[in-house]
């Protein structure tokens, strides 16, 4: 329902109930039931809401059961009224039933990462509503933690070195040193290349971190789905943005 205000219903975690529903034949799931029981107590203890204000029946096993109906009553099978719900239900059952393998697996690893108890952790990222849009506010904060890694970071740096290479982005090559001198030296940014609803809570190998500059990694995330490095290399290789100059001029004097 949506009369809670801030501790309405998330993506995620109507993507965890819609699960439940889909595998129950797109059919509510009453309070007594174990898996009502079971959602009801991950969701009381994940940090997806401030404890702070919580009403005394958050997230308890008669809401969950009716978050269940509402869910249930926006499937195109069910023949009589919707009920008002929340504002994620239709998308979500859509999704369910466009990608129903995707969506399981979504689900699985959004309740893997509440089970790991750390995958809140406050993220200070301007486009983490973005990324939100793309895996859900849990898995899209995780991901962003992953990415920051200073192990990581550093362990795919030393790997690069180590072959030879430059610390440059692999998309367009640009290299902070050469650009900044040394306000620059050894600055990249590191992005995981699949994100966690894909993946699943994996152990994290060098070969899943990609280096790029701050303007390719903000394009990758940019789509939706996310671009492959070597997807958003083709969209540079096809585009102006090269030569930014040159293509003004051929443009005006063509």
């Amino acid at each position: 329902m949506g009369g809670m205000g801030r501790f309405d219903w998330t993506y995620d975690e109507v993507v965890l109930a819609a699960d439940l529903v889909a595998r129950n034949d797109w059919g509510g799931l009453r309070a007594y039931n174990p898996k009502v029981m079971d959602l009801s107590s991950l969701l009381r203890s994940a940090s997806i809401h401030a404890n702070e204000g919580r009403p005394e029946n958050f997230r308890s096993v008669s809401s969950v059961q009716r978050k269940t109906f509402d869910i249930a009553t926006q499937h195109p099978g069910y023949h009589g009224r919707p009920t008002r719900g929340g504002s994620h239900e239709s998308r979500v059952v859509t999704e369910f039933i466009e990608e129903p393998e995707r969506m399981s697996a979504l689900a699985r690893t959004i309740r893997a990462q509440l089970q790991a108890a750390d995958s809140l952790e406050a993220v200070d990222e301007p486009d983490l509503e973005a990324l939100s849009a793309h895996e859900g506010r849990v898995l899209a904060a995780t991901h962003l933690r992953r990415e920051r890694d200073p192990r990581l970071r550093q362990a795919k740096l030393d790997a690069v070195v180590a072959q030879g290479l430059a610390i440059s982005c692999e998309v367009c090559g640009f290299d902070f040193a050469d650009r900044y001198g040394g306000l620059g030296d050894g600055y990249i940014e590191v992005h995981h290349v699949l994100p966690l609803h894909a993946s699943g809570p994996v152990i994290t190998r060098l070969r899943d971190l990609a280096l790029l500059c701050s303007n390719c990694h903000r394009m990758i995330h940019r789509a939706r789905p996310w671009l492959t490095p070597g997807e958003l290399r083709r969209v540079l290789d096809r585009s102006d943005i090269g030569n930014p100059g040159q293509a003004r001029h051929d443009r005006r004097h063509g």
